[in-house]
């Protein structure tokens, strides 16, 4: 079986065969197939089921010509029977086993977009497909959880501390917000990004994880590695698979968020959530490490889909000529300053060089320095040298002019 050889690699247990089978629009499906023609209909239309959104009970009404009210009875009593069904057990069983599975290994408690994501990797059988139809496996997720297993699992919205999450129906919270509040702290108090390994690693220092070992150290055996597949963020699985309890409290912190190359910080930090063009110009040319032209960063800034805001090429040039923080190292490539770049003519990089030297250098020393400070051709530097007011050579190396008088 395909789908069975596509999730051996999410779990890594003797579950995938029994795993396999779940298939969320599937279950919902067959237990809509159990109500009358109208509620039916009006479950579809209220949660989204049909993958154009979640309507509201007086869109509803309209489209059945009944009162909003009307729609609120027939909803609530359109789940009820639901629940009341015999077959119920048998055919959301898969699902409470897989759940209560992933909730139990990130410690009873997972951010809501979270669980429905991981969820929707398995009814869709380990397939990356993203779009609409995950969508729809998601909505039907979020409705057999959320109205069809309230003895099971609760869904809190109203947490200080916590983005809407899905908890295990009894788990307590104290040690994990404990944590939490201790981990937000730290972070704020360091005022630095971190990469979610170190993050991981500065959480497992806490006293408050200390203190509460045994909650914390949690056996695995599901491999949410293709769950976090993502083309922007490599992210240590390994690491993740094995503190999954804290790396659920990650992405479930109302306070902390990751940014689009994976770094972790406070939400509102402007490396995390960028606010203007040059925001996203510093993170682009930070994360590629080395410079690029102000044309490749406006594409960048677009590919990476920071806001949806569209960055054009002028614009993104303009910036990068404003701010002190980039230098031009080459024709239309900017680099940062905190790269070690300077501003100014190759000319006077060499001057820098050379002063930096304190002795005459070889051409091929300065020519050697020089492109480690600009991207320019050799015959650039070689031109510059040439320059008899700036530099003078004096056996075979150069040096300042003037060094010799003085």
């Amino acid at each position: 079986m395909d789908n069975i050889s596509i999730l051996d690699k999410i779990i890594n247990n003797q579950k995938a065969e029994e795993i396999a089978r779940l298939n969320a629009v599937e279950i919902v499906n067959n237990l809509l197939g159990e109500l009358a023609d109208r509620e039916k209909d009006v479950l579809i239309r209220r949660f989204g089921l049909h993958g154009l959104g979640k309507e509201t009970l007086e869109k509803v009404g309209q489209a059945h010509k009944l009162t909003r009210e009307r729609i609120r009875q027939i909803e609530v009593s359109g789940i009820k029977k639901l629940r009341q069904l015999e077959k119920l057990e048998g055919y959301v069983n898969i699902l409470k086993k897989v759940t209560s599975q992933l909730l139990e290994e990130h410690g009873g408690l997972m951010e809501r977009q979270y669980l429905l994501n991981s969820l929707a990797k398995f009814s869709l059988n380990g397939d990356g497909r993203g779009g609409n139809e995950e969508l729809i496996h998601k909505s039907h997720l979020d409705f057999l959880i959320s109205k069809l297993l309230p003895e099971e699992f609760e869904e809190i919205g109203d947490s200080e501390l916590f983005l809407d999450f899905y908890k295990l129906k009894y788990q307590t919270l104290d040690h994990l917000e404990e944590l939490s509040r201790e981990l937000v702290e730290k972070i704020e108090s360091l005022k630095k990004i971190f990469k979610t390994e170190e993050l991981i690693n500065l959480s497992v220092k806490l006293e408050s994880y200390n203190k509460n070992l045994d909650k914390f150290n949690i056996p695995y055996s599901l491999d949410i590695s293709r769950i976090l597949d993502n083309n922007l963020v490599e992210e240590k699985i390994d690491v993740i698979n094995s503190h999954k309890v804290l790396y659920s409290i990650l992405r479930a912190l109302r306070r902390v968020e990751q940014n689009k190359f994976g770094d972790w910080g406070i939400y509102d930090w402007r490396e995390i959530k960028p606010k203007t063009i040059n925001d996203k110009i510093y993170l682009i040319l930070k994360n590629h490490g080395k410079p690029m032209h102000f044309a490749e960063i406006a594409d960048r800034i677009n590919q990476t889909g920071f806001d949806g805001k569209i960055a054009n090429a002028a614009t993104v040039h303009n910036e990068l000529i404003l701010d002190e923080k980039y230098v031009l190292v080459g024709r239309g490539l900017y680099g940062l300053k905190d790269w070690g770049y300077k501003e100014g003519t190759v000319a006077d990089v060499i001057k820098d060089v050379l002063a930096e030297a304190g002795k005459p250098l070889t051409r091929e020393e300065i020519i050697d320095k020089v492109l480690g400070k600009r991207l320019v051709k050799k015959t650039t530097i070689v031109l510059a040298l040439m320059n008899k007011e700036m530099f003078e050579k004096a056996g075979g190396k150069y040096q300042l002019a003037g060094s010799l008088k003085s």
